[in-house]
């Protein structure tokens, strides 16, 4: 009888062991196996991405050290943030406009700058500039905004079959985060009530800390942490599974043109970090999106705290990220 029972104890463990197998399986075919040819480490900079480096310095700068904190607690300084992206797009010939709502008795502003392209259809690249409460923002997400600014520069003079839109949001920090208020949320709304054709929503978000150290990488799970690297010297690319194939065509045009590591994961919204940024927004309302990552609080050790400042930002890494993206809406724009 007990030889019996441990046979069939062992038949079940064999099958629930041979079904993990088969979930991990599948969760990587078609989750986190990415196309393209990645690199090991981060390549020299160019001429060219040196004055992008400067660039991307200077408006971190801007926005962390100059104006700090920014956010509903700190209004004057959020709106100083509206107020310098909205001369920073002016000063690049592109024509801003404020997409504003009502909080709590205070204006807020999202600030979009468009390129008309020959195609009606979309890509929108965006990135937050308010600020945690408690924190001037530097890598979260003075450097997304610095990138949205850079990117919309290179293209303010071009063609393009797509039309380019650049949009800074307001309100992606608690307590407004995953709710009605956020201010990507808001704006991605009327682009739906409109029938704005959005073919893709690229945000932007912490995207400026690297580390060669050993374990200096981390994930959500065990899991996750058994199919990517330990050490933080990549940049992320990050969708839900409904955004796979926008995510897999991104990553293939980044890995063919990119100096700099990469990895990808088109996960199921639920999984921690995967919603967390304004692609929610756009997931909610049927538009496809990606988020750009270092990955936030599972490597930078300075996440939503006092010492997220510019110093703390690896900008020669944060260039290459920004070069490669500039490429990847290059070829975007052509498909």
């Amino acid at each position: 009888m007990r030889s019996a029972a441990l046979s069939k104890l062992f038949v079940s463990a064999l099958r629930i062991t041979i079904a993990v197998a088969a979930i991990l399986a599948l969760l990587w075919w078609f989750g986190m196996r990415m196309p393209g040819k990645n690199i090991s480490k981060a390549a020299p900079l160019s001429s060219d991405e040196f004055t992008l480096r400067e660039e991307l310095r200077a408006d971190v700068q801007k926005l962390a050290g100059e104006i700090g904190e920014r956010n509903m607690w700190h209004y004057a300084q959020l709106n100083a943030a509206a107020d310098f992206i909205e001369n920073s797009f002016s000063q690049a010939g592109l024509h801003p406009r404020r997409d504003s709502y009502e909080l709590r008795g205070q204006a807020c502003h999202n600030i979009e700058a468009e390129i008309p392209g020959t195609r009606p259809e979309v890509l929108l690249i965006g990135a937050h500039y308010d600020s945690v409460f408690g924190s001037p923002g530097a890598n979260d997400n003075g450097s997304g905004v610095a990138a949205t600014l850079a990117l919309a520069r290179r293209f303010a003079n071009r063609k393009t079959q797509h039309t380019m839109r650049f949009v800074a949001f307001v309100n992606e920090e608690p307590p407004y985060f995953l709710l009605d208020e956020m201010g990507s949320n808001i704006y991605a709304g009327r682009c739906k009530a409109r029938g704005d054709k959005i073919s893709a929503m690229i945000s932007l978000e912490t995207i400026g800390y690297f580390s060669d150290a050993p374990n200096s990488q981390t994930y959500p799970s065990r899991v996750l942490g058994a199919f990517y690297p330990n050490v933080g010297n990549f940049i992320g690319f990050v969708s839900n599974v409904h955004s796979r194939t926008l995510l897999r065509r991104i990553v293939s045009l980044f890995r063919k043109h990119a100096k700099i590591p990469s990895e990808g994961a088109a996960l199921p919204s639920f999984v921690p970090g995967v919603s967390w940024s304004d692609q929610w927004s756009f997931w909610r309302h049927g538009y496809p999106g990606i988020m750009v990552t270092d990955t936030a609080p599972f490597r930078y050790p300075y996440y939503h705290s006092a010492n997220d400042t510019p110093d703390k930002l690896d900008y020669d890494r944060f260039a290459l990220v920004v070069s490669g993206m500039e490429k990847v809406i290059e070829d975007l724009d052509k498909l």
